[in-house]
Order: C-alpha cells, then sequence, then structure tokens
C-alpha cells in the first residue's frame, strides 16, 4: 500500500486534534470554574518551571537578557493568570438586564458562555506573552484551543510546545509547531475563535480563511505608532521614555513609537537628549550592551537596513549593523521627508526617523490622513492638548506621557482599530473576547400580559402601547 504524501498525513493529524478538542469541549471538560482555574494554575506551575528554558530560548531567537525576559514576557503572562484566578468567578456572574415595561414581570441576566474551540496564531517578536496571554483568556473563558506559535522564533517556539504538553491537559490546549504550511491547514478547520497577531498583510489572509466558515476573528496588527512631542516638555524625561519604548527588543514591537514629530526647535533641542538616553539605557557600543537585542534573522534585518539613509543619521546606521550576528544599532534619523523610503512601511526595527511639523495641528491632521495606529503616544503640558489628541484622532490606544510601559497592565484591554487590528484582550476584556454575552429572559406565563402584543389592534390597545414604546 502505498505511503500517502506528507501533506495528506499532516492535513489528517490536525483534524484529529481540532477534532479531540471539539470533543471535549462538547463533552463539557472545560465549562467548570473549578476546571478552569485547575488550568490556570497549571500553566502558572508550567509556566515557573520552565522559566529557565523560556529564557535561554528568548536570548537565542531575540537576543533577550533575562530581565528583558521576565519583564515583557514571562511577567506578563503570570499577570494574566494571577488577574484571572483572582477575578474569574465574578467576571462570570451573571449580569442582571432590564427588560422594560413591555416585557414585565420579567427578568433577565447577562450569562458569559464559552465560544468552545479557538485557534491562537502567535508572532515571533513578543513570543512568549503573546501566545500564552490570549491562551489565559482562552482558558479562563472556558474554551479549548489550538496554539501556532511563529515558526521564526524556532528555540522559543520548541520551548513553549514542551511546556504546553508537559503541563496543560491535551483535552484542554494542544500545540502545533510549523511553518506556512501548518498554518495554512489549520486554517481550513472550522474554529469558534481565531486569535490572530502579526502583520496586517497575513491578517487579511486570516481572516478571509475565517470567513469561509463565518469563524469570529481577532485580529491584533501593527502599523505606525507615531509620538508628537509638544513645545515646553520636559526634553530629558521625554527622551528618555522614547528611547526605553522605541529601542526595546531592538523596536520589535508593534507599538514601539514608530516615528517622531516635533517643530524644528523642539526637534533640533530634543536631539542631544535622545543621544544621551541611548549611552544612558544602551552604553557607548549596544552591541555589548546585555540588555539591548537583536533582531530576530538576518532576513528582518536586511528589510530595516534598505529603509536607513545614512546621510540623515545622527546614530547607528548602515555602516555600524552586523548581518551574520543579526545586530542593528539604535538608529536615529533627522530631516526626514514624509516621502522617504522610511516612512513607507512600518519600520519593526532600531531606526527611529524624526520628522518636523508647524505644531500640533499639522501633528494631527498628518495621524488623521494615514491609517490609524495601534498606539498614539504624546508628550505635553497642555491639557487641553491632550484633550485634542484623545476626541481628533482615532488610534487603538492613546498614551500620554509614557511609551510601550501601557501594555503590560492587565487591566487595560489592548487591541487595534480600522488597519491595526480589531478586537481587543487582557483581563476581563480577554475574557469577555473569548466568550458570547448571552441573554437569558425568563417571564412567567401567567399572568399572560403578552397578551397586549396580540393582534387585533384595537384602538385602546394601540394607544397604550404607543404610551409603552415610548
Amino acid at each position: 500500500m502505498p505511503t500517502p504524501p506528507a501533506d495528506d498525513a499532516l492535513r489528517a493529524h490536525l483534524q484529529a486534534d481540532v477534532s479531540a478538542l471539539r470533543d471535549s469541549f462538547d463533552a463539557g471538560t472545560t465549562r467548570g470554574l473549578d476546571a478552569r482555574r485547575a488550568q490556570l494554575e497549571a500553566l502558572r506551575r508550567g509556566l515557573r518551571h520552565e522559566e529557565p528554558a523560556l529564557v535561554r530560548a528568548l536570548a537565542e531567537d531575540l537576543g533577550k537578557s533575562r530581565t528583558e525576559s521576565l519583564l515583557t514576557e514571562i511577567g506578563v503572562a503570570r499577570q494574566e493568570i494571577t488577574e484571572a484566578l483572582k477575578h474569574l468567578r465574578s467576571w462570570l456572574r451573571p449580569q442582571p438586564l432590564r427588560l422594560g415595561p413591555l416585557l414585565a414581570p420579567s427578568t433577565g441576566r447577562l450569562h458569559r458562555e464559552p465560544l468552545g474551540t479557538t485557534l491562537i496564531i502567535a508572532p515571533w517578536n513578543y513570543p512568549v506573552n503573546l501566545t500564552l496571554a490570549p491562551l489565559v483568556a482562552a482558558i479562563a473563558g472556558g474554551n479549548t484551543a489550538v496554539l501556532k506559535p511563529s515558526e521564526v522564533a524556532p528555540a522559543t517556539s520548541a520551548a513553549l510546545a514542551h511546556l504546553v504538553r508537559t503541563h496543560l491537559d491535551p483535552a484542554w490546549v494542544r500545540v502545533v509547531e510549523g511553518g506556512v504550511e501548518e498554518t495554512t491547514i489549520l486554517l481550513e478547520q472550522r474554529f469558534d475563535l481565531i486569535f490572530y497577531t502579526g502583520s496586517a498583510r497575513v491578517g487579511r489572509i486570516v481572516a478571509r480563511a475565517a470567513a469561509e466558515h463565518l469563524t469570529p476573528t481577532i485580529l491584533e496588527l501593527g502599523g505606525k505608532s507615531p509620538v508628537f512631542v509638544d513645545d515646553g516638555v520636559d526634553l530629558a524625561a521625554a527622551a528618555r521614555r522614547i528611547v526605553w519604548g522605541k529601542f526595546t527588543n531592538a523596536g520589535q514591537t508593534c507599538i514601539a513609537p514608530d516615528y517622531l514629530m516635533a517643530t524644528p526647535e523642539t526637534a533640533r533641542a530634543l536631539v542631544p537628549h535622545l543621544l544621551r538616553a541611548v549611552r544612558s539605557l544602551y552604553g557607548r557600543s549596544p552591541r555589548r550592551a546585555a540588555d539591548y537585542g537583536r533582531m530576530v534573522s538576518r532576513r528582518h534585518l536586511e528589510r530595516v537596513l534598505a529603509l536607513i539613509d545614512d546621510e540623515r543619521c545622527v546614530l547607528g546606521g548602515t555602516a555600524e549593523a552586523d548581518p551574520d550576528a543579526r545586530y542593528l544599532p539604535p538608529t536615529i534619523m533627522t530631516d526626514v521627508d514624509w516621502d522617504d523610503p522610511v516612512m513607507a512601511e512600518e519600520i519593526f526595527g532600531p531606526v527611529l526617523p524624526i520628522l518636523t511639523v508647524d505644531g500640533p495641528d499639522e501633528a494631527i491632521a498628518r495621524i488623521r490622513a494615514g491609517d490609524q495606529p495601534l498606539t498614539l503616544y504624546l508628550f505635553s503640558r497642555d491639557a487641553d492638548l491632550e484633550e485634542r489628541f484623545a476626541a481628533e484622532t482615532s488610534s487603538g490606544s492613546l498614551a500620554l506621557g509614557l511609551t510601550l510601559a501601557h501594555i503590560g497592565t492587565p487591566g487595560m484591554p489592548f487591541g487595534g482599530v480600522g488597519e491595526s487590528g480589531t478586537g481587543a484582550y487582557h483581563g476581563r476584556a480577554g475574557l469577555e473576547a473569548f466568550t458570547h454575552a448571552k441573554p437569558v429572559v425568563r417571564k412567567p406565563l401567567r399572568p399572560d400580559t403578552l397578551r397586549l402584543v396580540y393582534p387585533p389592534y384595537t384602538r385602546p390597545r394601540s394607544a397604550l402601547l404607543r404610551r409603552l414604546l415610548r
């Protein structure tokens, strides 16, 4: 008997995984509160036990230091687990509904019910955080889940697969490693929710595949997140926060400040502070700094190199790059034009272009002219200007006086809008993303007050209905 083609064998294997998880969900395995808490506790224990392996994997894939890995990856996942365990009972408590006089006497409650079997497709830039944080929400919501870590960070993918297979119940969670072929086959299957983090280009592919089964999607994408530095702010403090937010993880962050806008005078005054902030955080030779990361691959590095104009660089540039070591230095470009290559796409690397604008009006107009960013940053002492940015621009989030740090709190829903994504998660928002809010309405058969809405509609009955429906 001939051996079936490899892709057929792979397809059968993945179909079996999805079917097993669906059978488990249908059997009620994941519905109980105690069962959900037990899996969250198991994930917490697994994170603690596998922490050394995860730290080593993140260092291999992205050059992350142990502290950065704990701060931006493992610690975020732990916070999500802690938040879910602390509040899960109250989050799941049915909420009363007001049904209005027409249905009186009656009662209504809003129940959070699990969606079913879900697919989580994770990116490579924060591979632990952005794999496990959605998984916490899926488990808290009472779902089964297929995890697809990114093959672009292979060491971390393997470490995550080991964590899941060793510490979690396969009736709840299964992990699929691999690349495009595995992802394509998974997208052929019917899921009850697909959660994808990555580029808008692939997000469109995911959305089209999901549409075949009318599967809802949460798309956490990216884009060019701008920062505007207003006149009169503390430039030294602003520079430190901008430099940290931009160059953490070598700029490979979906909400990193993509470009900076300021008036010509403020831009000139800000540059020395930015240079001092880079030296303060990473030393005079960032290549030797333990806390400065690496590009995930030579291909990604070369893409970013093509965006750099060395003549505009006041720090870094292509001459200091080492493609073999995946090292690209912190790079700052000044006098950048809006039609320069670096402004044509999301940079997703350690390059900060500085562009000059006439003032807040032009900055707002420039932001509104582009796609809605995942995050928008403003440094200003003017409360009225902060209100203008909130009212006159649209973005997934607006951060005033800080960069990057707001994404790490489970108390804030995080997500995009328009081109930067759909849906949100973290904390309670994550539970809501992975559940359906089902209204449950109860009305006694006696007295039959609904007779009021039955025809024939006499004049007195119609008059009463008009009063009730006001």
